[in-house]
C-alpha cells in the first residue's frame, strides 16, 4: 500500500512539474534536451543576404480532423519534416513559424539563429497530439535559402492518429509561396 501511494504522488508529482508552461517541446529526448539545436548557429548578415537562392515554404498541418460531423474532432500527432535532399550543398533555414487556423501566430521555432541543413540531413518537428491550438487549418511557414541555384529540399506534414481500433494517417507536401533569387 505505501509504495502504490509513493508511485502515485510520484506520479502525479511528474505531471505537474512537467506541465509548467504552456508549451512543452515534444522534441526533447528523455535526458531533456533538443537535438535540433545542435543545428543551430548564431545569425549572420553574411549566411542570410549572400544566398543564391532564397525561399518560403508552406506547409499544410492538421492538429485535428472532422469526423463524423463538425462537432466531432479527431486529434492528430503532426509532424513537420524538412529533408534536404541534396548531395552537394547545405540549406539555410532562418524562420520556422507555426499559425493557427484564423492566422495567428502560435509559436516560433528558430529564434535569431540560422538552421544549418547539411547534405542529405533531415530534422522533424513533433505537435503533440494534445497540442489543438493549430486547429484543423495550421500551417508552418518556413523561410530557407542555399548557395545552389537549384536547391530542392523536401517539406512533407505528417499526420497520425490512433482511437481504438480506429487509425488515421496521411501527409501532404509543402508549396513555394514566395522565391527570391
Amino acid at each position: 500500500m505505501k509504495y502504490s501511494l509513493f508511485a502515485c504522488l510520484l506520479l502525479l508529482g511528474v505531471c505537474v512539474f512537467s506541465n509548467c508552461d504552456n508549451y512543452s517541446n515534444p522534441n526533447t529526448t528523455e535526458e531533456g534536451q533538443d537535438p535540433l539545436l545542435t543545428n543551430e548557429v548564431p545569425i549572420t548578415q553574411h549566411i542570410t543576404n549572400n544566398l543564391t537562392y532564397k525561399d518560403t515554404t508552406y506547409v499544410p498541418i492538421y492538429s485535428d480532423i472532422y469526423s463524423e460531423t463538425k462537432g466531432v474532432r479527431f486529434q492528430l500527432t503532426a509532424t513537420l519534416s524538412i529533408r534536404n535532399t541534396n548531395f552537394r550543398d547545405t540549406i539555410f533555414i532562418s524562420d520556422i513559424e507555426y499559425y493557427d487556423t484564423n492566422g495567428a501566430l502560435v509559436r516560433e521555432y528558430i529564434d535569431n539563429k540560422v538552421l544549418v541543413l547539411k547534405p542529405m540531413q533531415s530534422i522533424d518537428y513533433v505537435i503533440d497530439e494534445k497540442d489543438d491550438t493549430g486547429g484543423t487549418g495550421a500551417n508552418f511557414i518556413i523561410k530557407w535559402g542555399a548557395n545552389s541555384t537549384n536547391p530542392k529540399p523536401m517539406f512533407q506534414g505528417v499526420m497520425i492518429s490512433t482511437n481504438g481500433q480506429q487509425g488515421i494517417s496521411f501527409l501532404v507536401d509543402g508549396i513555394s509561396i514566395a522565391t527570391h533569387h
